[in-house]
């Protein structure tokens, strides 16, 4: 079993501590709308980057990494509150990761429920890793949620790493969406969900490859308002100590020290001396 040794950090404040999580950025779209909705909360961030992309890793590795990484932020970093900000976390390791955690878990689904109020043709594409697609979590989404639309699957391959590499757009960027997309907008797809919490950054890259008429869909604002319902149920309170605020977020990665892609960090509004700070790597 994978065990991650906890980081030095400051002793924690007892409130409104969120741990969020991804293989890399990607999830950090999802932060971006958790800070607006939850300006007072005190956040940690954590890119398992050396693993990163968790798209075309093996099942049972990325379920022993998210029970690591979930252990790391409850127990040693002593948060509140658990995001599980990526699709293909969410779809192979969720239900274990709500039962091993003694606190709330929010996960996240491609956003099929509201493409269905979106659409015009009926045809909606999900672009998404191989592994959400495959799940019978997305199945299950899908009879739930979308009989009467034809949702058109599209995996992509290279696109995740394009993003860790810095790269948003560009002609290697846009092959990759070409290259998943293409099929789905042939058959009619008029919107497109982003199943990645990493595609949120190239969203403008997607619109030019769709064209116009295409409708995307993001689903950060709803797993950030899931996040505050979820923290008022569970009588958290929502204004930290200074000692939180002060630190704001703090922002951890499996890999070696490295900036955050500035145009991440611009859209965050953070310090151009913001970086991710090395966690111990697990022992194996």
């Amino acid at each position: 079993m994978t065990t991650l040794s906890p980081p030095s950090v400051p002793t924690p404040g007892a409130v409104c501590r969120i741990g969020i999580w991804d293989s890399g950025v990607g999830g950090l779209s999802v932060l971006r709308h958790c800070r607006a909705l939850l300006p007072q909360a005190s956040f940690h961030y954590y890119a398992d980057r050396a693993y990163a992309p968790y798209g075309t890793r093996d099942a049972a590795f990325v379920r022993e990494r998210a029970r690591a990484i979930a252990g790391l932020l409850e127990r040693d970093l002593g948060c509140d509150a658990l995001v599980i900000a990526c699709n293909t976390a969410t779809a192979l390791a969720a239900e274990e990761v709500r039962a091993q955690a003694r606190v709330p878990v929010v996960a996240l689904e491609p956003g099929v429920k509201p493409a269905e109020a979106l659409t015009r043709s009926g045809a909606v594409a999900v672009l998404a890793t191989e592994h959400t697609l495959a799940s019978p979590r997305f199945a299950h989404l899908v009879a739930r949620h979308a009989a009467s639309l034809r949702v058109l699957p599209a995996p992509v391959l290279g696109l995740v790493e394009c993003i860790e590499a810095g790269e948003f757009d560009g002609p290697t960027v846009r092959a990759c969406l070409g290259a998943a997309l293409g099929p789905a907008l042939a058959a009619g797809a008029d919107v497109i969900i982003l199943g990645c919490t990493h595609f949120p950054w190239v969203a403008d890259a997607v619109r030019a490859v769709a064209g116009e008429g295409v409708a995307l869909v993001d689903t950060g604002p709803a797993v950030a308002r899931h996040l505050r319902h979820r923290l008022e149920l569970a009588g958290i309170e929502r204004a930290p100590r200074l000692a939180d605020l002060l630190s704001g977020q703090r922002f951890w990665s499996s890999g070696p020290p490295s900036a955050l892609p500035e145009p991440i960090r611009m859209a965050l509004g953070l310090p151009v001396t913001t970086r991710f700070e090395t966690c111990p790597l697990p022992r194996r």
